[in-house]
């Protein structure tokens, strides 16, 4: 495995794809959600008493070999997650008839293939996704007709988790002032500022939203700054507000809170598997400090 640093990134909510590497069952998949990609692996290759899923179970190992993020919630994660399961029974994907090609197409291209329609019709062409391909020796290129939208970005490379502990807001008046509706902004409601540093602009989150939103549409994709001018996406508008750090900074409130639906892996596993400095880089082994 690659000794590169990973990016670290802050409110990880994310949907994988596994690829057996093991002989007799090579070529294998499985889709899954994690919010910590690199315990969730070693889960999936140590077992269902690890938390591993039961169609894993005793057939790796497997590769993660990339993961689809960027999403705003547990939800919409899981959302497409099943979507991406089941691509035939979900209404998203219905016009487009899709199924395997019969000894044409392995299961891993058509996973891929069902992943480059489904980043094209809506909703989640409207979110801020990001492609990582983990396993740079499976990467391959979307077709030119099925890129994704220009607003979501393909990367490569390791990741590690970073999950931020939400604190409550409370319902009292501030004395801060949204600066495109003129109205003051309450504490309970959500504020944003331009990622510019040295822009001035405050303003409600549904204020900027409304600015940037095209006539029919429900989720913004960006706009520019009202202010600064500068260009926006809305994701990283939305991920400022909730707190998350942008690239190169560090910062934010570790969450110690575990997923229901990933369990906790057990301590002499966790201890056993930082003894293996040779098969993990060390970034690695250390992912579950950050839960």
């Amino acid at each position: 495995m690659s000794e590169t640093e990973p990016e670290i990134v802050e409110d990880f909510f994310g949907v994988y794809l596994l690829y057996c590497i093991n002989p007799k069952y090579k070529g294998r998949t499985y889709i899954g959600y994690t919010r910590d990609p690199n315990r969730r692996i070693m889960q999936h290759n140590r077992g269902t008493w690890a938390g591993g899923a039961h169609r894993t179970n005793n057939k790796g190992p497997w590769k993660m070999v990339m993961i689809v993020h960027g999403f705003p919630n547990n939800i919409s994660a899981l959302r497409f997650e099943w979507a991406w399961q089941n691509p035939t029974k979900t209404i998203r994907l219905q016009h487009l008839n899709l199924k395997k090609v019969p000894r044409k197409e392995s299961e891993f291209k058509f996973k891929l293939r069902v992943l480059s329609e489904m980043l094209r019709v809506g909703p989640w062409c409207r979110l801020p996704l990001i492609v990582r391909w983990l396993e740079t020796e499976y990467i391959e290129e979307f077709p030119t007709e099925r890129k994704p939208p220009d607003h979501m970005t393909i990367l490569q490379g390791p990741v590690k988790c970073r999950n931020l502990k939400h604190k409550p807001t409370s319902t009292e008046v501030s004395n801060e002032e949204c600066l495109l509706c003129s109205n003051y902004i309450i504490n309970g409601q959500s504020k944003t500022t331009c990622l510019n540093p040295c822009c001035e602009l405050l303003a409600h989150i549904t204020c900027l939203a409304d600015l940037f939103l095209v006539p029919g549409e429900y989720v913004p994709i960006g706009g520019n700054c009202p202010f600064c001018s500068i260009k926006l996406k809305w994701g990283d508008v939305v991920r400022k507000m909730k707190g998350v750090s942008q690239p190169g900074e560090v910062g934010g409130e570790v969450s110690e809170e575990e997923c229901p639906e990933e369990e906790c892996l057990e301590e002499e596993y966790v201890n056993e598997e930082k003894n293996k400095a040779d098969e993990y880089p060390s970034w690695f082994l250390d992912c579950n400090d950050d839960l």
